[in-house]
């Protein structure tokens, strides 16, 4: 007994020195960034592609609670997006002129995004309780398909006499003089407020990486997990499947809705067009979580700044720069599920370098 609980604490202490330094090289990463901003050393591109490298990470850890921990083939991703991004523009929008500190207006918008990209999420994992594999990725996949097409025919403003609905066209909406229109259908978003930056970008990852690692390691996680590996044991032994699974896709949904706050406040114009919201982007988000390995978190985020950095440095090769796109897919996918480069990688991992290092230490001390 006392043996088990040995091993118990020194797999969670070598589990939370990982996730330390995992965060570790995130502030660094951090750090660097800045000080190359601030010398002048730091591309216009690169700057460009910070946030986004920090929502597509997002987006990756949070699809990989489905996925990898939960077992289950979501293709919904850029849906939860779309919803997060939206609702948080539209609250921005509207407080615009009302809610003048942008901190806490971005704040607000943050935990509108979240909860209203729960709620769908919740929603969903009651639609697709009993549906598994391919049945569960085609709910998901028209599920986002649905959200997006939805959003691009709604029509809303308001005035003196209060918020206008349509979904027919703007000159239904009946305003007047005074009001304004918010959603203005296909042509979505106008003029939201720019509140995202680099800092709350960082903030926001580390966050759901935190969130997301402790609840994989919490009771919930193993119940999750234990689903995952044998659903008709789990429910054998008492693990309530309806409650986890919901549970898995609200979360997943939650930060998904994170990262579309973060979208919608760095653009001018937010639009529900397919390249941002649709099937492309919920299968990209997919192939971050199989590239960087299923269950893997930092994994997950390490494919995501790779597969979103690459294509952009590429763009002077015009005529071989898918190919060589797919050479780099083909490589990480033999590096994440080859069993020879896997235990290379448990050898040689920052892990086992930190706690080398730190024994070589104590034998000179």
């Amino acid at each position: 007994m006392i043996n088990m609980n040995s091993n118990k604490t020194r797999q969670l202490n070598k589990s939370t020195r990982s996730n330390l330094i995992t965060i570790g090289v995130i502030v660094a990463v951090y750090v660097v960034c800045q000080l190359m901003i601030a010398m002048g050393l730091m591309s216009n591109l690169m700057q460009g592609l910070l946030v986004p490298l920090c929502y597509y990470s997002i987006l990756a850890v949070s699809l990989n609670l489905t996925v990898g921990i939960l077992g289950e083939l979501s293709l919904g991703h850029a849906g939860f997006m779309c919803i997060g991004a939206f609702a948080s523009a539209f609250f921005s929008k509207s407080m615009q002129n009302t809610i003048t500190n942008s901190f806490i207006r971005f704040f607000l918008a943050i935990l509108i995004g979240a909860v209203s990209a729960a709620l769908l999420g919740v929603f969903i994992g009651f639609v697709v309780l009993r549906l598994r594999g391919d049945y569960l990725a085609i709910v998901t996949l028209a599920f986002g398909e649905i959200v997006k097409n939805v959003i691009n025919v709604l029509y809303i403003g308001f005035d003196s006499k209060g918020v206008h609905f349509s979904i027919k066209d703007s000159m239904s909406l009946n305003l007047e003089e005074d009001g304004r229109i918010i959603i203005n259908g296909a042509k979505g978003i106008v003029g939201a407020p720019n509140d995202t930056t680099f800092t709350a970008a960082v903030l926001l990852l580390i966050i759901t990486f935190i969130v997301i690692v402790n609840l994989i390691h919490s009771r919930s996680g193993r119940a999750i997990m234990a689903i995952r590996d044998n659903r008709i044991a789990a429910e054998s032994v008492g693990i309530d499947i309806t409650k986890f699974k919901i549970l898995a896709f609200a979360i997943s949904a939650a930060f998904a809705g994170v990262a579309g706050v973060l979208y919608a406040h760095n653009l001018s114009n937010l639009v529900a067009t397919p390249k941002s919201f649709g099937y492309n982007m919920s299968i990209m988000i997919l192939v971050f979580v199989v590239l960087g390995g299923m269950g893997n978190i930092r994994g997950s985020m390490i494919a995501a700044i790779i597969l979103t950095l690459l294509p952009e440095y590429l763009r002077f090769m015009q005529d071989y720069r898918m190919l060589i796109y797919a050479v780099v897919l083909i490589v990480m996918m033999i590096f994440n599920w080859n069993p020879t480069c896997i235990a290379w990688r448990k050898k040689y991992s920052l892990q086992n370098i930190f706690v080398a290092l730190k024994s070589k230490t104590k034998r000179r001390a």
